[in-house]
């Protein structure tokens, strides 16, 4: 796909979007004001920026943009990098938001097993290809049964007693009798860059970077 002459910037919707417009805003991109209007079904935006604009989408699909060239930049977890792997997706920026960590949980009544005597285990997660890795490199076989959410759900209906999902405080396994056995990885958002669109608009794409890097950085001081 080629790229446009205007530079896009892909933002994740939900919670992360939230966190991110601060370190947007510091950066000097200004969206639109219908992108703060909830009416609005617009998904994408001009912004102060002349030649920048900017996509509001699912945190997997903001990656998806950007690895494919749809988007110049995207802000993205490194739980969605390593899920998929892009190799057309370049990192270059820990944007020190969206601090969780990958986990796998058990029902309460049975989070006494150790994980080092596992090997082989059936797993529901989000995550199938992170989480077969992580296992196989410990040696274990782990079967993944792909769900998009209500992961909770799974131990409850018999589905699987295992769960790998993103924590934050705990309270949603703890109100769904769960219990965090083993962290995989933790987690922060970072910026990414279509590399193509690195090495032909150089000048450009270097520009946010370091415009970000500078809003992490005075953020991190406040």
């Amino acid at each position: 796909m080629e790229l446009s002459d205007k530079l896009v910037l892909a933002l994740p919707k939900g919670r992360i979007l939230e966190e991110v417009m601060p370190l947007v805003h510091a950066a000097g991109i200004h969206p639109e004001p219908a992108f703060d209007d909830p009416k609005s079904r617009a998904l994408q935006f001009d912004t102060n920026v002349r030649n920048l604009s900017i996509i509001r989408v699912r945190a997997f699909d903001a990656a998806t943009f950007a690895a494919f060239g749809a988007a110049h930049l995207a802000v993205v977890g490194n739980d969605v990098l390593q899920e998929f792997g892009y190799s057309d997706l370049y990192s270059p920026l820990d944007l020190e938001i969206g601090h969780c960590r990958l986990s796998l949980a058990m029902p309460e009544d049975e989070a006494d097993e150790d994980p080092r005597e596992w090997s082989h285990i059936r797993v529901a997660t989000k995550y199938p290809n992170l989480t077969r890795r992580y296992y196989a490199e410990r040696g274990v076989q782990a079967e993944c049964i792909k769900l998009n959410g209500a992961m909770e759900l799974a131990p409850q209906l018999g589905l699987s007693r295992r769960i790998v999902d993103l924590v934050s405080t705990g309270g949603t396994l703890k109100a769904n009798k769960l219990k965090e056995v083993e962290v995989l990885t933790h987690i922060t958002s970072r910026l990414v860059v279509h590399r193509p669109a690195f090495k032909t608009r150089p000048r450009e794409v270097s520009y946010w970077i370091e415009r970000f890097r500078e809003a992490v950085k005075n953020g991190s001081a406040s």
